[in-house]
């Protein structure tokens, strides 16, 4: 059992070795031309991840954190006491190509993740950024005990993401994000496995060191009788030192993308939303 673990987790490693030559094709550089800036300076706009890639032998770990509903008030010190946390470790294979793994205490997920950046934007050139980002995720937390039908294969769920920026002007960036997601698992009788949404999200620069970001995913196929929310969150990211510290508010408390957009249950018009902050450190 652990090998699979192992072997589900290494599952974008392999991928990558079969199709080398589109990776080559794909992280070649033409020096000839001169690309834009990056739309985004976070690996996340809030939730969603962004157009931003770890450079080539660059290692990140980032720590993901979500504090409870602040609705709960001094009973859970505004949600302290009902925190998740998610570990990430990200390598950039080159600068077209990185690979991540990660824990999130939420449902004690493993996820591994492949981005690949596909196309980029140009100065008097191609208007946008497009990047592919991949996941496969084991939730861990399942119980056989309650689950007594409960196969390896309903603890797995897998994420397809076509992100697409584009920096507009020096201070204001946008990004669509078509997504496909499944769950092997759904909570909800009547939800489909396969699940889609369209994400928008945005940058706007206040200053040098500060910026406003938001972005929200709009479900396709939600079940009508499902108790979960469109995630919607809005966030500052200050620029301190070549590194990014991010603090927002969301309607998500999980941080997994199946999680954030087949299972947010916040009300922003009741005050029942998420404090968190992604903080990351370069190697």
């Amino acid at each position: 059992m652990k090998f699979i673990y192992i072997l589900l987790l290494l599952f974008p490693l392999i991928i990558l070795s079969q199709e080398e030559d589109l990776l080559s094709e794909i992280d070649n550089t033409d020096n000839s031309k001169e690309y834009n800036s990056a739309a985004f300076k976070g690996l996340k706009i809030v939730n969603f991840e962004s157009t931003k890639m770890v450079s080539k032998k660059e290692l990140y770990f980032v720590v993901s954190h979500r504090f409870g509903s602040v609705k709960t008030g001094f009973d859970d010190f505004f949600g302290l006491d009902q925190a998740v946390t998610r570990l990430n470790f990200l390598y950039g294979i080159s600068d077209g190509i990185n690979f991540g793994i990660s824990r999130s205490s939420f449902l004690k997920i493993y996820e591994s993740s492949l981005k690949l950046r596909l196309l980029r934007q140009r100065n008097n050139g191609f208007p946008f950024t497009v990047v592919s980002s991949n996941n496969i995720l084991i939730n861990t937390a399942l119980d056989k005990d309650l689950l007594p039908g409960l196969d390896f294969t309903n603890r797995l769920g897998y994420t397809s993401q076509l992100l697409i920026s584009r920096k507009v002007n020096k201070n204001f960036s946008l990004q669509l994000m078509p997504t496909f997601f499944h769950d092997n698992l759904v909570q909800v009788d009547e939800q489909e496995n396969s699940q889609f949404v369209i994400g928008i999200g945005g940058r706007h620069k206040l200053t040098k060191r500060f910026s406003i970001n938001f972005d929200y995913g709009y479900h396709l196929n939600r079940a009508e009788n499902s108790p979960f929310v469109n995630p919607l969150s809005i966030g500052i990211d200050i620029e301190t030192g070549g590194h990014v510290f991010q603090l927002h508010f969301t309607n998500a408390q999980p941080m997994n993308t199946n999680g954030f957009l087949g299972q947010a249950t916040g009300d922003w018009g009741s005050g029942d939303f998420f404090f968190g902050f992604n903080l990351s450190r370069v190697f």
